[in-house]
């Protein structure tokens, strides 16, 4: 696309609405094109009227809850499109006024700027299989709103367990067999907290199910088995990662697969002096919490245990040098931080941050096949 034809749109989009502004390539002001309704049907009749002019049509429009089919249909009639975060759209200091109309006039300049960075847009495969994971999630949130509810109930009437591990099997049983309530009306309250903790249960494992099934029919499972290598690093972390972040291969280095994560330190740095503060925390948080919970998994010695090397069978002989090479530094850092005092919080999250540059790594090493 050459810089001589272009016709720059910015829109703000919303649930029932899309206001539009326009903008040549010269350095003319940008216009308002008006508002039109929020469906396709409705984009579909304006997008004729601009392929009328016949210019090339560059579109952007901010990342929200509409998602990401207006860009697939943008892009699929042959247009160029972006999609944009919110938060790296630039923003004048002062500037307190936000309409709907300003925010495509400033969408539109910065398009034609040069200043607005792409967000990564899944296509509708991974996005089906994103859905899946980020759904299972919910569930498991679900799961444990109604354990702790349930708990709740428990120790207002002094009710306890003198087991050591809640929700073991022995836990269940207890729960099944043994808690009486002494009115008719708690009873049913008991039964209808200990229904929702069985209900949620089934549901995470239905989702636990449909994740392995759908996932192995998915063009980025190589990827998925592959990471598996990893300590720390079952279905639901691979599965999650790769779900959110796509092609690991298009991070150029593990670098920027930290900093995408949030895993890199803050920094306010000003003539001498410079100070680190904590992980930015940009980034998808999704993988960030996965990726954490399985960073605790290096507080133990490096070991392959009889599970682990069950899991590794189908995996290729370079993912699992990588893994063990992790398996052996990550071991080995986190007991030198703990023994330099670092509170465990912060060691985590430092095998996070390395974890991500392993699992770049073995991405590496994987091919796939392309997208659809």
């Amino acid at each position: 696309m050459t810089q001589s034809n272009i016709l720059f749109i910015g829109m703000d989009v919303h649930k029932d609405s899309i206001v539009i502004s326009l903008a040549d390539d010269d350095r003319s002001e940008v216009r308002r094109y008006g508002s039109i309704g929020g469906t396709l049907a409705d984009f579909k009749k304006v997008l004729r009227k601009f392929v009328a002019t016949g210019k090339d049509l560059f579109f952007c429009y901010e990342a929200g809850p509409t998602g990401y089919e207006l860009y697939r249909y943008i892009v699929a009639q042959g247009h160029q499109c972006i999609v944009v975060a919110p938060s790296l759209i630039p923003k004048k200091p002062g500037d307190k006024v936000k309409t709907d109309q300003r925010d495509a006039d400033n969408l539109t300049r910065l398009l034609r700027s040069g200043d607005l960075t792409a967000v990564y847009v899944p296509n509708a495969e991974d996005e089906a299989v994103r859905d899946l994971s980020r759904a299972r999630e919910d569930a498991v949130i679900v799961f444990k709103s109604a354990k702790q509810r349930l708990k709740s109930f428990l120790l207002r009437h002094n009710i306890r367990f003198d087991g050591s591990a809640n929700w073991s099997e022995k836990h269940l049983r207890w729960l099944a067999e043994s808690v009486n309530m002494s009115y008719p009306a708690q009873k049913v309250v008991y039964q209808e907290y200990l229904n929702s903790v069985t209900e949620a249960n089934a549901r995470v494992k239905r989702f636990d199910k449909e994740i392995l099934f759908h996932t192995k029919q998915w063009r980025l499972y190589p990827v998925v088995n592959a990471l598996m290598a990893l300590r720390g690093v079952r279905m639901v972390v691979a599965v999650t990662m790769i779900a959110e972040l796509g092609d690991l291969t298009r991070f150029k280095n593990p670098k920027q697969l930290m900093c995408f994560l949030g895993l890199t330190p803050s920094e306010h740095s000003t003539g001498d002096k410079k100070k680190q503060g904590a992980i930015t925390k940009t980034g998808n948080q999704h993988a960030r919490r996965v990726l954490v919970e399985a960073g605790w998994s290096y507080r133990f010695h490096a070991k392959v245990s009889k599970e682990m090397q069950k899991r590794q069978e189908s995996i290729p002989l370079e993912a699992r040098d990588i893994a063990w090479k992790a398996q052996l530094r990550l071991t080995k850092r986190f007991r030198v931080m703990a023994n330099k005092g670092k509170s465990h919080n912060v060691i985590v999250v430092a095998m996070a941050r390395e974890l991500a540059a392993f699992m770049w790594a073995i991405a590496q090493e994987i091919p796939i096949s392309s997208s659809n």
